[in-house]
C-alpha cells in the first residue's frame, strides 16, 4: 500500500556541493525564475510588436537593480536580525544566497532599472510591463520554493492535511511544541500561478498598463490575507506587520490606476 503523509514534508538540505561550488536551492529557483520571466516576457513582447532580444537587454538592467531593492528592503524591515546584538552583521545583511528578499524593494527598485533600460532602447514603458507582468507572477511563484528548502517564511500551527512540517530548530521559540504548519510558500505560489493565468487569459482586453497594474493589486490582495497568518519575526506599525501596510498601500495605489486607465475615475 502507497503511504501519503498526512503533511508536506519539508527538505532535509537546502545547500550541496558541486565539488568546491555550493548549489543553494534558494539562488536556483530565484534564477529559474527569472529564467521563465524573461522568456515568456519576450514571447509576449514579439507579439506586440517588440523586438526578439529587447526583454533580455532590459531585464540586464532590471533584474540587479531588483535583486538590490530586495535585499534593501529585507535588511530595512529586519534590520534587528543584522544590526543588534548576536545579529548577522554587515556581512551577514550581504548574504542573498540565505534567503531574505522583499517583494516590494524588488518591484520598487528593479521598476526604476526597468525604465532606465527601456528608455535606452526607446521602448514604451507601459506596454513593455504588461508584457512581462505574467512572467514576473510565474518568477515569484517558483522563487517561493527556494522558501521551502530553507523552512522559512511559514504561517500559524495547522493540522490540515497539507500542514507543512518543519524542523525544531527552524521553528519560532514559542512554537516550538507544534510540528507542521500553514505552508505560506504554497499558498503564495499558487496564488501568484492563479494572477498569471488570469492575466495571460485576459490580458488582451486591458489597456496599456492595466495588465502590470492588475498584476499588481492582485498580489497584494493574496499578500494581506497570507500576512495575517505568518508568525516569522516581522516590525509592525500600530500593532499590524508593515508588509500588510505596504500590501495595501500598494494595492490602493495599482487599483487606482487600473481604474484611470479605464476612465472609471478621473
Amino acid at each position: 500500500m502507497l503511504f501519503i503523509p498526512a503533511f508536506i514534508p519539508s527538505p532535509s538540505q537546502s545547500v550541496w556541493q558541486l565539488g568546491p561550488v555550493p548549489l543553494r536551492a534558494y539562488a536556483f529557483f530565484i534564477l529559474l525564475g527569472i529564467f521563465v520571466a524573461v522568456w515568456l516576457g519576450n514571447k509576449r513582447w514579439i507579439a506586440r510588436g517588440g523586438l526578439d532580444g529587447q526583454v533580455a537587454d532590459i531585464a540586464m538592467w532590471a533584474v540587479p537593480f531588483g535583486i538590490i531593492g530586495g535585499r534593501v528592503y529585507h535588511v530595512m524591515t529586519d534590520w534587528e536580525l543584522y544590526f543588534t546584538e548576536g545579529g548577522k552583521g554587515f556581512l551577514g545583511a550581504l548574504r542573498i544566497w540565505e534567503g531574505g528578499l522583499g517583494i516590494w524593494g524588488a518591484l520598487a527598485l528593479g521598476g526604476v532599472g526597468a525604465w532606465i533600460g527601456a528608455k535606452r532602447l526607446g521602448v514604451p514603458f507601459a506596454p513593455f510591463a504588461d508584457s512581462i507582468a505574467p512572467g514576473i507572477a510565474f518568477a515569484q511563484a517558483i522563487g517561493r520554493l527556494g522558501n521551502w528548502f530553507n523552512q522559512e517564511l511559514f504561517g500559524r500551527p495547522t493540522t490540515l492535511p497539507w500542514g507543512l512540517e518543519i524542523a525544531t530548530e527552524n521553528r519560532p521559540t514559542e512554537f516550538t511544541q507544534f510540528e507542521t504548519f500553514h505552508p505560506t510558500f504554497l499558498y503564495e505560489a499558487i496564488w501568484c500561478t492563479a494572477i498569471a493565468v488570469l492575466i495571460l487569459k485576459f490580458g488582451k482586453r486591458l489597456k496599456a498598463g492595466q495588465s502590470f497594474a492588475l498584476y499588481v493589486a492582485t498580489y497584494c490582495l493574496g499578500r494581506f490575507f497570507i500576512e495575517l497568518i505568518r508568525i516569522d519575526s516581522a516590525n509592525t506599525i500600530a500593532g499590524l506587520r508593515v508588509n500588510l501596510w505596504v500590501s495595501v498601500l500598494v494595492g490602493v495605489g495599482a487599483l487606482t490606476y487600473f481604474a484611470r486607465a479605464s476612465k472609471w475615475i478621473r
